[in-house]
């Protein structure tokens, strides 16, 4: 195993023995859960799977916080710059929770389940007491909490055909588009959503009772598919351009800088905390911005503290992730760099863990 030290804090999931008795060989922790970070013997051989078959994760770390009540829907909406009730019913949307500070509290993918009820499918920080804080704050009538429900995700090219032999017709989902199912007489959303590149389902199981069935009913119809477990791949990932809580952006990050732009009204037509200061970042502009990358000199290793990339001796950026890339022969990153610095096919020079300097070049990222 990974050296992981277990406590009852590190909460297991439904799917934790499951994954066990797959093979899993390493955990990390997200919002105090396990999360299985490797099955296979690389993340290359994961990531070459990934692209062409299907994957079933536990990401039950994705914890699920509900806000419900008579000001549910003007609670949420002051905690993102996102126009939120702007979107269609079955739509779920990603997006920033800012603060009064415009500094990133979390990006989670928030569901409209009804006028006054939302669910937060959150990253790695404790967006449940920020809500609970402000809806304090605000004399707001709210109920705020954790829901008990177990997300499984399917990633892959072929996760509709095998998510269709469990649940049911799901084609008619597009991305970001969610809608009910039943599985063995429960009710459940899934959502056509997963922290990949690739196509895939996110499947919110209420009923713990129920989950190896699920898990084991998923296995059993993906054989054809060649599904097996996995995991969240960082080759994919960074390939993807896909920001990562905690690496790439913390509170001391905005979207701006993080270049979600796209997720942010600022014409004034709606309330939230910090779009005064939102507002003032966009029209000065940034001193660092968010940035692709490649570099060469061979396989990097991990990077567990920012990495400098340095222009004429000087300090302009830092990598927050970075992996050899199979497909492309080269090592791909994220991170942020100087917005003076950022055009596309810039030079500079990245200094790795082992205090290596390597030429790096930046490179487009997918912009939301």
């Amino acid at each position: 195993m990974s050296g992981l030290h277990f406590s009852c804090r590190i909460r297991r999931t439904p799917y934790t023995s499951l994954a066990e008795q797959s093979g899993v060989t390493g955990f990390s922790v997200v919002n105090h859960m396990l999360l299985p970070k490797s099955f296979t013997e690389s993340v290359e051989d994961d990531y070459w799977h990934l692209r062409e078959f299907v994957q079933l994760w536990d990401v039950c770390c994705q914890r699920q916080v509900e806000i419900s009540g008579r000001d549910a829907s003007e609670l949420v909406q002051l905690i993102t710059p996102r126009a939120l009730l702007r979107s269609a019913p079955n739509r779920c949307l990603y997006l920033p929770l800012i603060d009064r500070d415009a500094g990133i509290v979390n990006d989670p993918v928030v569901f409209r389940i009804t006028d006054n009820r939302f669910r937060l499918s959150i990253a790695d920080s404790d967006a449940e007491l920020f809500a609970r804080g402000i809806a304090a704050g605000r004399g707001m009538s709210v109920q705020i909490r954790e829901l008990a429900i177990w997300p499984l995700a399917v990633q892959g090219p072929l996760a509709a055909q095998v998510v269709e032999r469990v649940l049911g017709q799901c084609d008619h989902l597009g991305h970001f588009e969610w809608d009910w199912y039943e599985f063995k007489g429960s009710k459940l959303v899934v959502s056509r959503t997963g922290y990949s590149s690739q196509d895939g389902f996110e499947i919110y199981l209420e009923e713990d009772r129920l989950a190896e069935a699920l898990w084991t009913a998923l296995m059993k119809h993906g054989k054809t598919f060649n599904i097996r477990p996995g995991c969240p791949n960082l080759i994919d990932r960074i390939e993807a351009g896909l920001r990562s809580y905690g690496n790439e952006m913390t509170i001391h990050s905005n979207p701006i800088e993080m270049r979600m732009e796209n997720f942010c009204c600022l014409d004034g037509s709606i309330d939230y905390l910090g779009f005064q200061t939102l507002k003032a970042i966009w029209q000065q502009g940034t001193r660092y911005v968010f940035s692709g990358f490649t570099f060469g000199g061979g396989p990097c290793g991990v990077c567990s503290t920012p990495w400098p990339i340095l222009m004429d001796g000087q300090l302009i950026g830092r990598i927050t992730s970075a992996a050899w890339s199979p497909r492309r022969e080269r090592n791909v990153a994220l991170g942020v760099i100087s917005r003076r610095h950022s055009a596309v096919g810039n030079e500079a020079i990245v200094r790795d863990q082992r205090d290596i300097c390597r030429p790096l070049t930046n490179e487009p990222v997918p912009i939301p």
